[in-house]
């Protein structure tokens, strides 16, 4: 068996993923937003409540970190061929140091959980029941996250910063075949990013919504963010202007489209658009449909920045393993 060399001239950094994507926003942004949105739905879908599932996936990634410290890899079909998973423990005290939550709402959520089956103790066991919940297989996700990968290689091949050619399908290959791995990286690239939303906003429900009116605008003002293959490619703060100009964007989005869109209640929906109109970051055209305020751009970029930051360290890990798969 022949031992693989490995050429660290050609492994990326986090900051050349980083310039890159500043630096060719607009061709990657429609993505981003559609690849967070979704996940966002994901998030809120199995229990109707965004923290339930952020506090599942918290041990799921602490059980994979274990995995990872012990050279332990599963496939995708091997990790769920079991409809439960033992986990290692559960701390409520540790739980909300990593979720940034009060202790009462994360023991509160841990006993709604409890209740409906999700999570089970068996003497010192401790095991996630995915029959209990809708526990969808990330499927999806896997190709959200493979499409926005593939395109931020295909900018890294234009500037040479990067020397492999990629497929989509490659891609998702070999985060099915290096799925415990891989995921794990994901979650610890979406945990903090979820923590995130929460404090930017304040509340995750009112980040959904506010990120549903984002990406309405974004497709919004397609036309002036489409770059042609001869075209180069508008940096954030350019990208960021057209947004805020409000080009394009006669039409917005109504409160019920909202609830179509995510599924959570119509009237939870304007609960959360009055709050985000009396903080000046939606308004309302004639039409009655919710759009973006100029204000967006300035609250949001310190916020921004560090979102890109934790992107940048899950896509280098993910196009590193890629060079040497």
């Amino acid at each position: 068996m022949s031992i693989q060399e490995i050429d660290f001239s050609k492994t990326l950094t986090d900051e050349q993923i980083f310039e890159t994507i500043m630096s060719n926003y607009s061709a990657l942004s429609k993505d981003w937003i559609s690849h967070q949105w979704n996940w966002m739905n994901s998030v809120y879908s199995p229990f109707k409540d965004h923290y339930k599932y952020l506090i599942v996936i918290s041990l799921i990634e602490k059980t994979l970190q274990f995995y990872d410290q012990m050279n332990i890899q599963y496939s995708y079909d091997e990790y769920f061929s079991k409809s439960y998973l033992q986990i290692e423990k559960l701390n409520i005290t540790e739980l909300c140091e990593k979720l940034e939550l009060p202790k009462e709402t994360v023991r509160r959520k841990v006993l709604e959980l409890e209740k409906a089956g999700v999570i089970t103790r068996n003497k010192k066991k401790i095991i996630i029941d995915r029959k209990a919940f809708d526990f969808a297989k990330p499927e999806k996700q896997i190709k959200f996250s493979s499409k926005y990968i593939y395109l931020v290689s295909k900018c890294l091949n234009k500037e040479n910063i990067y020397s492999k050619k990629l497929d989509q399908k490659f891609i998702e290959n070999i985060f099915k075949k290096k799925f415990t791995l891989c995921w794990r990286w994901f979650y610890r690239m979406q945990i903090p990013l979820v923590i995130g939303y929460h404090k930017f906003m304040q509340d995750l429900t009112t980040f959904h919504v506010w990120g549903t009116v984002a990406m309405n605008q974004v497709l919004n003002v397609a036309k002036q963010l489409d770059t042609a293959e001869n075209k180069p490619s508008l940096d954030y703060f350019t990208t960021s202007n057209i947004l805020i100009e409000n080009l394009g964007t006669n039409t917005g989005i109504s409160a019920m489209s909202i609830s179509e869109m995510t599924k959570i209640p119509r009237a939870t929906i304007i609960r959360k658009c009055n709050f985000l109109k009396k903080k000046e970051l939606l308004k309302v055209n004639q039409k009655k449909q919710y759009i973006l305020t100029s204000i967006n751009f300035k609250k949001i970029l310190p916020y921004q920045t560090e979102v890109f930051r934790f992107k940048a360290k899950f896509i280098r890990k993910i196009l590193n393993l890629l060079m040497i798969s």
